[in-house]
């Protein structure tokens, strides 16, 4: 196995070495959050070498980011951020495989979007966005690694790793989610890119497998003080159980109407972990140039269902979105579980892949 002289210093490293550089290039961690904890972790993961970095974000660059996201450029103002966060990670480091989500998280769209990745790294500064991802990553077995800022402080913690404590047994959830943010109450510009070194930090140490996790701690770090304080916090079979039911009721709530909106579509294009089957007959266009399409006719669809395992992600289309609502039928009579269609087929998306 050959490694660039780029990690070479890392690998120096006994606890990391070539396997432990391996497990970096092998690992897929999905960054929520494109603004000022996301941008350090993609700068720091990216140089380190992790293999598959989403990206989710509905955001465009402002120059208000600009002093505290230097991911960003004056340049950028304007751009989606998580197109200009992966331009600028591909200059970083081209060995990283980039998948862009360019919408915010939502209920209508995590259980989707989190279903490829092994780590999740909250890097929003809402509550309730922060509870969706605690619940879909209870769920599935997955660790969050939660960072907030405010002012000249910040937090971080992580959650569900190896069944530990969650975030709803530190902050059970109330009825409110109004909080202060850093446009409303300020926020000194080098804050969040500590937190999110230390968010990047964990992610390695769960992908190699070193060091103590922050599970069931609590870090608080006070910038002006240059103080870190630690508290413990147990599991809340409780509060567990509501995550997971809620967990259960977002993959349920994703799966029933079993579409995609054309944005997260033209994402699952490119991204090799999703199967996208074009229903259409060979002289339908337009025609979409990505390796994981392939083109099964509608009418020939029901032949090759025992060509696909019954988990795998697989999104259809066609050029109305009749055929390919059909089709979902048919797979999920035959027992497929993670089966898709483009809402209103190509033909609503024709004028962004001319």
């Amino acid at each position: 196995m050959e490694h660039s002289k780029r990690y070479a210093r890392q690998m120096a490293l006994p606890e990391i070495g070539s396997l432990g550089q391996q497990k970096i290039l092998n690992a897929k961690v999905l960054v929520i959050g494109a603004g000022g904890l996301g941008c350090p972790v993609l700068q720091m993961l990216a140089a380190s070498g992790v293999g598959t970095l989403g990206i989710v974000d509905g955001d465009v660059v402002d120059i208000t980011n600009l002093h505290r996201q230097l991911l960003y450029t004056t340049d950028d103002c304007g751009t989606k951020k998580v197109d200009a966060a992966a331009n600028a990670i591909h200059k970083i480091n081209s060995d990283v495989k980039v998948n862009v989500y360019p919408e915010f998280i939502s209920e209508n769209n995590i259980a989707t979007i989190v279903k490829g990745y092994e780590i999740l790294l909250d890097c929003t500064d809402t509550i309730a966005t922060r509870y969706l991802i605690n619940d879909i990553s209870v769920h599935l077995g997955k660790p969050m690694i939660y960072a907030s800022i405010h002012k000249f402080e910040g937090q971080i913690s992580v959650f569900n790793y190896q069944n530990g404590p969650t975030y709803r047994c530190l902050f059970p959830e109330k009825n409110s989610y109004e909080v202060p943010n850093c446009v409303t109450t300020g926020v000194l510009g080098v804050l969040p890119n500590t937190l999110g070194m230390l968010q990047a930090t964990e992610a390695l140490k769960i992908i190699l497998e070193i060091g103590e996790v922050l599970s069931g701690k609590l870090l608080i770090y006070n910038a002006l003080n240059l103080s870190f304080n630690e508290l413990e916090f147990s599991l809340n079979e409780e509060q567990i159980h509501i995550g997971t039911k809620k967990g259960k009721q977002l993959e349920s709530s994703n799966m029933q109407n079993h579409e995609v909106s054309k944005e997260l579509f033209l994402d699952f294009c490119s991204n090799e972990n999703y199967t996208i089957i074009d229903l259409r007959e060979v002289h339908e266009i337009p025609k979409l140039d990505y390796k994981n399409i392939i083109n099964i006719s509608f009418l020939e669809i029901e032949n090759h269902l025992s060509n696909f395992n019954k988990d795998q992600p697989i999104i259809l289309f066609c050029q109305s979105g009749i055929r390919s609502k059909k089709a979902v039928d048919l797979f999920l009579e035959n027992g497929f579980t993670n089966i898709t269609h483009l809402q209103k087929g190509i033909q609503n998306v024709q004028l962004e892949v001319i």
